[in-house]
């Protein structure tokens, strides 16, 4: 009996990705009647032209090491590079083995074969990007306050650009602008790991704080064919992405949304001894979303009563979302699975209401999230934060019209969700709690924030979640200086 021919697997750098099946199927799609007639995800898993396979990973912490590390698990996986934001992490990375290491349960499980390279060093002050050769906003005069001298240099950026970086006349420069010096940046010593190849499929699992500085160093090499996907706590992230980086709706790339329950840390010990080591404590689950263009509004849902994923045009899934798409829900151990952008909006704003709750809460009470239950004073808290978050999101103009909001997204719904999930990890650390301890920045502006700026738009006043969110900066700024303030000492010196 003769073999049953499988599917085709295209190795390197192009071709589609592993599982690709024979030219028989695609003629399924050749008329565009039938292929209207179809699904959404008929459409999306029809076959495709040659896309570049290539994935960057940028931000290489708990999540960008599982994320890796399960794609090239896969059969056929495609070439990931690992993008470094610091040069000790790229040498750490030439002294090691190469390779991650993810432990599950007692099993730890080393995995090889990733390129690397090394973000290039972008400057940015006071929400301004700095040109090489730029001065800094604090080399102005003591009269010029730094948010002023940024302004000033912010305009003269776009000056430079619109004479086509022309140098300006004797009397064209601004009086209160410190010379230049004309420097050139220095070699650096990992500028051979540095690269301006385009990117075609970029994941983002960095802190949603520094997703603009780390996006930046990038940006030059995204375009309006690549596709980027945010793995990351928050809301909010993307619309500073359009505001500061991509101002121009053609320029932009297209954004992939997810929504990451995996449980995973690096101990601390384990970080000093092996930096590319981590723990996956929890077995979850990712939503993922391709988001529109425009992005999501009240006519996306309402425009049509019987709009549904076969309304969704064949141009909505551009061929780097696909195979991004496909590769992703492929991995059994991430468990990706795809969803609309309405929906996926919803399951943003359900973990948003938990995240806004146990993550502040444990971090100004320095206990685990288990802390918050049985505590009826915690409770009043909690009730009151999420009377103004339920209010917030029932009001949101996207979500009008979509059958049963009022009843999803209720305070007594919401504060389910969160005893449930604090009793689920009543043993763990919450995140925001570890990067207070550390003094790091938290990402409270795009949990807490993001509802205070939501309901600003849409006219509530939401003062709890303000006075919380300030509470945390400020409790991280303590920390700040108390680990500024602190003498280093060195133990096992000999007499």
């Amino acid at each position: 009996m003769e073999a049953k021919a499988g599917p085709t697997n295209v190795e390197g750098e192009f071709g589609a990705e592993a599982e690709v099946q024979d030219s028989g199927q695609n003629d399924s799609f050749e008329t565009e009647g039938l292929q209207r007639s179809l699904s959404a995800i008929d459409r999306q898993y029809a076959a495709q032209p040659e896309q570049p396979r290539r994935i960057h990973i940028l931000g290489t912490g708990s999540i960008g090491k599982l994320v890796a590390h399960s794609l090239r698990g896969i059969a056929n996986p495609p070439p990931i590079t690992l993008v470094f934001h610091r040069y000790r992490l790229l040498e750490a990375w030439e002294q090691s083995k190469k390779q991650i290491t993810i432990q599950d349960d007692d099993f730890k499980v080393p995995r090889g074969g990733y390129d690397v390279e090394l973000m290039s060093e972008v400057r940015r002050q006071h929400g301004v990007e700095l040109e090489n050769g730029q001065p800094s906003v604090y080399d102005f005069p003591d009269e010029v306050q730094p948010h002023e001298a940024a302004k000033i240099l912010e305009q003269q950026r776009k000056e430079n650009a619109a004479t086509q970086h022309q140098e300006l006349g004797a009397g064209g420069q601004a009086p209160l602008s410190p010379p230049q010096d004309g420097k050139k940046r220095r070699p650096g010593r990992g500028d051979y790991a540095m690269s301006n190849e385009p990117i075609h499929n970029l994941i983002v699992t960095t802190k949603a704080a520094f997703t603009i500085p780390a996006l930046s160093a990038v940006k030059h090499r995204l375009s309006s064919n690549s596709t980027v996907c945010f793995l990351q706590n928050g809301m909010g992230i993307i619309d500073d992405v359009n505001k500061q980086l991509f101002p121009k709706e053609a320029d932009r790339p297209n954004y992939v949304q997810g929504i990451i329950t995996h449980g995973v840390n690096v101990p601390p010990a384990a970080a000093e001894r092996d930096p590319f080591f981590a723990v996956h404590a929890g077995h979850g689950t990712i939503a993922l979303g391709l988001l529109p263009r425009s992005g999501i509004k009240q006519t996306t849902i309402t425009g049509r009563k019987d709009s549904d994923s076969r309304d969704v045009k064949t141009e909505f899934f551009p061929p780097s979302a696909r195979y991004l798409l496909r590769t992703l829900t492929r991995t059994p151990v991430l468990c990706a699975v795809g969803f609309t952008p309405t929906e996926l909006l919803q399951q943003q704003l359900e973990k948003l209401a938990v995240n806004s709750i146990l993550n502040p809460l444990t971090s100004l009470l320095d206990a685990r999230n288990g802390a918050l239950l049985h505590n009826f004073a915690l409770t009043r808290t909690m009730r009151l934060l999420l009377a103004e978050t339920s209010l917030v999101i029932r009001t949101l103009p996207e979500l009008q019209g979509i059958p049963n909001i009022n009843t999803r997204f209720s305070a007594e719904r919401l504060e389910t969700l969160v005893i449930s999930v604090a009793h689920k990890t009543r043993d763990n650390v919450s995140s925001m709690l570890a990067d207070v301890r550390a003094g790091r920045r938290t990402e409270i502006e795009y949990i807490n924030g993001y509802i205070v700026r939501r309901g600003e738009e849409v006219g509530i006043k939401c003062v709890v979640n303000y006075g919380i969110m300030q509470t945390v900066v400020g409790k991280c700024m303590i920390t700040q200086r108390e680990a500024q303030d602190a003498v280093p000492m060195e133990t096992g010196l000999n007499p």
